[in-house]
């Protein structure tokens, strides 16, 4: 709770059972493990950091190029470069607890097992708010298919993640919004024991090179993320929640500004990452942050939770 203009705010926030100060987070994949952006502000002023995903063992990613400007946003294919799980459990997120900052790990594998061995290992350390589990990844058992398009892989990775971590640590589920039947899929992987959704990945997209007439990216397809694709993760979230008023939702997708996190609030999510728009302002969560108080309190809300889905009311404007 703070004091603003002589009035109590409260601006927290929760994603099952972990509590935040505030609702904006980094998200996954953009800030690696937070020390670029630490150069520019303490790490603790913001909700939480959303680590990059990591897997069980290092990963090389996609060949190059994997970075193209798009309209209103950018196409990237990184392809979860990352140290893997014990180099990053030894030292990034040590480095994080020193910061105080709250920490989010997302988790990334290829097989449900994967999945399973690394929730166990991300279990065993102290100092994790909670666990995102990063759905929106081929399953290497099942032809290449994304475990997030597949409701029944979807649900046996979740269910094995929570027979790991028990009641220890909330866990998020990353869903991706390129399938058909979003609340399905959302309500599969709350009954297999997820207790908060990310919404949304980044959509699939391509970029041709019309001089070289070949793709641009090194991996062909990337993600798309930046404004262009806010819509849809307004979509996405309200439909969410409409279907799931009672499940935390961290939003996520194309917000550069208070406003734009008061649009993903107001469709019913209970937080908001921000990624690509750290590209071009290192400040932007910060910015974000104090825009979306202020506009909050200017609406007349009191506190953050009262904003959460208010755009699903049914009263007579």
């Amino acid at each position: 709770m703070t004091l603003i203009n002589g009035e109590n705010f409260d601006f927290a926030t929760t994603l099952g059972n972990a509590y935040f100060a505030s609702p904006i987070f980094t998200a996954s994949g953009c800030a690696s493990s937070g020390k670029e952006l630490a150069q520019f502000f303490p790490l603790n002023q913001i909700g939480a950091v959303v680590t990059k995903s990591v897997m069980n063992k290092p990963r090389h990613g996609r060949p190059t190029p994997r970075m193209a400007e798009t309209p209103s946003g950018m196409l990237n294919s990184i392809g979860l470069q990352g140290p893997g799980i014990d180099a990053f459990l030894a030292n990034d997120v040590p480095w994080l607890i020193e910061e105080k900052a709250r920490v989010i790990v997302s988790i990334a594998g290829e097989t449900v097992e994967e999945y399973a061995t690394l929730a166990r290992k991300v279990r065993s350390v102290a100092g994790i708010s909670a666990l995102e589990v990063n759905i929106s990844c081929p399953n290497v058992e099942n032809r290449g298919l994304v475990f997030a398009c597949d409701p029944e892989a979807s649900r046996r990775v979740i269910d094995g993640v929570r027979r790991i971590i028990g009641g220890d640590l909330p866990i998020i589920a990353k869903l991706s919004p390129d399938v058909t039947d979003l609340p399905s899929i959302a309500a599969g992987v709350v009954e297999s024991g997820a207790d908060a959704l990310a919404l949304i990945n980044t959509v699939l997209g391509m970029v041709i090179n019309v001089d070289s007439m070949r793709p641009h990216l090194g991996g062909k397809t990337g993600g798309l993320s930046g404004p262009a694709i806010r819509p849809v993760a307004v979509r996405a979230i309200y439909q969410v929640h409409q279907a799931l008023p009672n499940v935390p939702i961290l939003g996520m997708g194309g917000v550069t500004s208070g406003r734009d996190a008061f649009e993903l609030i107001l469709a019913g999510a209970s937080g908001v990452s921000v990624g690509t728009a750290s590209f071009g302002n290192p400040h932007a969560l910060i910015d974000i942050q104090n825009q979306l108080q202020q506009l909050l309190i200017s609406k007349g809300f009191t506190s953050l939770k009262s904003a959460i889905g208010y755009a699903h009311r049914t009263d007579t404007p």
